[in-house]
């Protein structure tokens, strides 16, 4: 819900999925949330702006539904490739995302409470947005309720 540049948004039968699956509508007003893959070169920029140490990965139980799965990695302006987040909103609006595809996993994980219990694909596509961002991820969601919150500990860095 609301405006404003969205390089990666998805405005098509994708992102209308990812809505559907993970209930993305206002609560109070019940408008369509927009939608798109993760964009690495935004959370970098963001978690570095805001000092932050690690960060929490939410509805992968909503990805586990796409054979493929795509991390925006720069942004092309003007015909230029940009690993930095611009810093006017008139350049961000113009930017256009550059992919990353993954494989996906196809399986439910919502039942799933340790993250060594994860798919080897789930793993990859962590590991991969942790070495984009350059910071640990240690919460994963996989799913909407609180049991379904798994804390990485310090034990289990090895597997991500």
């Amino acid at each position: 819900v609301g405006g404003g540049p969205f390089p990666t948004e998805l405005t098509n039968e994708i992102g209308e999925k990812i809505r559907q699956i993970g209930r993305e509508y206002g609560t109070t007003t019940g408008r369509p949330r927009r939608c798109g893959w993760f964009d690495a070169v935004a959370v970098r920029y963001t978690a570095r702006l805001s000092g932050i140490t690690s960060m929490a990965l939410m509805m992968m139980d909503v990805l586990s539904h796409f054979d493929e799965l795509s991390i925006c990695i720069g942004y092309k302006l003007d015909g230029q490739l940009l690993h930095r987040f611009p810093s006017c909103a008139d350049d961000l609006r113009r930017c256009e995302p550059v992919w990353e595809t993954l494989p996906g996993w196809k399986t439910d994980i919502t039942g799933i409470r340790d993250i060594e219990q994860l798919p080897g694909q789930a793993v990859q596509y962590l590991r991969r947005i942790e070495e984009l961002i350059g910071i640990p991820i240690d919460i994963v969601s996989i799913g909407p309720d609180r049991e379904q919150t798994i804390l990485v500990g310090k034990q289990f860095r090895e597997i991500l």
